[in-house]
């Protein structure tokens, strides 16, 4: 894990690609707990049966879930740390090149796209791209920003 440590730290980290996570294993019961939460209950996610017989071969993750990941990737891999609040700014430029089909493996890659100081805030943006084991194309691409504050 990478740790940015203060505002020199990170005012210093531009272009710094900062890792990847461990793999992780999209199952159909976490497909279907999102499916639940966000009242997205298409059949190419949860019904299973009828996926089979649909393009993809097998149910697929949502889109959103597979972003949503980058929650529990980031921990993994970095750590901002002097800054007395941390608040999630917003998204650039996301899309999903390629679906994730359940039983898949997917892991984020983060690196440090672009950084802007504010008085005492530095927003940082941050290109991640959710990976699928096997795949030469991403299931995910998104610009993750991320506003530090001291």
């Amino acid at each position: 894990m990478r740790v940015l440590n203060g505002r020199s730290e990170v005012l210093d980290s531009a272009g710094l690609h900062l890792g990847v996570s461990e793999w992780l294993t999209v199952d159909q019961g976490r497909v279907n707990t999102f499916a639940d939460a966000t009242g997205d209950r298409q059949w190419i996610h949860v019904d299973e049966q009828r996926a089979k017989a649909g393009p993809f071969g097998g149910t697929i993750a949502h889109g959103y879930l597979t972003l949503s990941m980058v929650a529990e990737f980031f921990p993994q891999i970095f750590e901002v740390r002097g800054f007395s609040m941390t608040v999630n700014y917003g998204l650039n430029k996301v899309r999903f090149p390629s679906p994730v089909h359940v039983g898949s493996r997917i892991r984020g890659s983060v690196s440090v796209a672009d950084i802007d100081a504010s008085g005492s805030a530095i927003t940082l943006t941050l290109a991640t791209v959710v990976e699928i084991e096997g795949s030469d194309k991403p299931a995910c691409v998104a610009e993750v920003v991320f506003r530090y504050i001291e």
